[in-house]
């Protein structure tokens, strides 16, 4: 029996409150409304940016279903949408593309102008998700953190029917948002430094290698994802604990005159300080992936009065809706691998377990399949 136009209960992952754990609930999510979609979410990825959100209140309106990195297939569509149908497989996009925008059509922009009155809720300011009577607010313009959830259909790239989509599920936001932040700006040769091995960290790495870097080291104080970092592409791993030195000193130590690029990828602004400080004092890119958006960065002036430069990357430059379905093209057609960076797949009601293997630093990305 078609669902569509109807109400579907299903079930969601529900934060109630910052600093508790995700509780499994069933919820009623309402049709699509115009240029909306309904996506039945069979896989997505937890990110470094649901476990801020676990420990803090980071302006989000709870209860809230979070989630932005996932995948599905459609299964009913609001008036007006055009570039997906019914049984499409898609995947969630955090950053929209409206097409139409000053941004989205300046080839060196992906941050689109088309904003929502509250990205806890639809373009409408009403919530498509309600549990035990009352409203439940969305994340990030995705919540793929439930079974069904609805989306504008400017945040949803359509993509390879034969596509796996417990593995490219990643494109929505970790892989992309690192690989494309080294591949849009590293150069063929140059030495290349990476603070973080998470999921992005990782990307960050294979991006690095891609673009044709000579040496790529890896920093992080958890020695477990060396090996990982190597399998990748890293040619070098560095803990700044084993170091009596500041981190900063140890890579001017091991190239000589500062790395060329460095990448940031935990968005702590003590960590952005040293990456920065990193940098061969001439010409050196210093590229922030980690989110700051709720921290104070204190740099000292005297880094600037060189040739270094500062800056920010998101989603890894790509424009979202048009460049995701390429990247998963290439993806199948083997250009790229994105099965080294999924170390747990889990059922999705074992999302508290996964929190707790990203807590403890023992997994890169876990894949939670609903």
């Amino acid at each position: 029996m078609s669902t569509t136009g109807k109400v579907i209960r299903c079930r969601a992952a529900i934060l109630w409150k910052p600093g508790a754990s995700f509780s499994i609930e069933e919820i009623e999510v309402a049709p699509p409304k115009a240029k909306e979609v309904r996506i039945k979410i069979l896989a997505t990825g937890l990110c470094g940016s649901e476990m801020r959100r676990l420990n803090k209140n980071l302006n989000c309106i709870y209860p809230i279903i979070l989630g932005h990195e996932g995948a599905g297939i459609v299964e009913s569509v609001g008036e007006g949408v055009s570039t997906v149908n019914t049984g499409d497989k898609v995947i969630a996009l955090f950053l929209l593309q409206c097409g139409e925008c000053a941004s989205c059509l300046n080839p060196e922009d992906n941050i689109c102008k088309f904003k929502q009155s509250n990205t806890n809720l639809m373009s409408d300011g009403t919530s498509r998700f309600t549990c035990k009577g009352k409203p439940v607010y969305h994340f990030a313009n995705t919540s793929t953190f439930s079974e069904y959830t609805v989306i504008n259909e400017i945040s949803v790239a359509k993509t390879d029917a034969a596509a796996p989509l417990e593995k490219v599920c990643l494109v929505g936001c970790g892989f992309s948002t690192g690989y494309g932040a080294a591949i849009n700006t590293v150069t063929p040769g140059s030495t290349c430094a990476v603070f973080g091995l998470g999921g992005v960290g990782m990307s960050v790495i294979m991006g690095c290698k891609a673009a044709g870097a000579a040496r790529i080291i890896a920093v992080d104080i958890n020695k477990d994802k060396f090996e990982k970092a190597k399998e990748v592409g890293a040619t070098e791993c560095i803990n700044p604990q084993d170091n009596e030195k500041p981190i900063e000193e140890v890579l001017f130590d091991m190239t000589g005159d500062g790395v060329d690029f460095c990448f940031e990828v935990i968005g702590n602004p003590a960590t952005v300080a040293a990456a920065l400080a990193s940098c061969c004092e001439s010409h050196g890119v210093c590229v922030i992936i980690g989110v700051t958006t709720h921290v104070q960065l204190n740099i000292h002036g005297h880094l600037f009065f060189s040739g270094h430069s500062l800056k920010g990357s998101v989603f890894g430059g790509w424009k979202s809706r048009e460049n995701v379905s390429k990247l998963v093209a290439d993806y199948m057609a083997k250009k790229i691998n994105l099965d080294p960076l999924i170390t747990h797949t889990l059922n999705f009601d074992k999302i508290n377990e996964a929190v707790e293997l990203m807590k403890a630093g023992k997994c890169i990305r876990c894949v939670l399949l609903l």
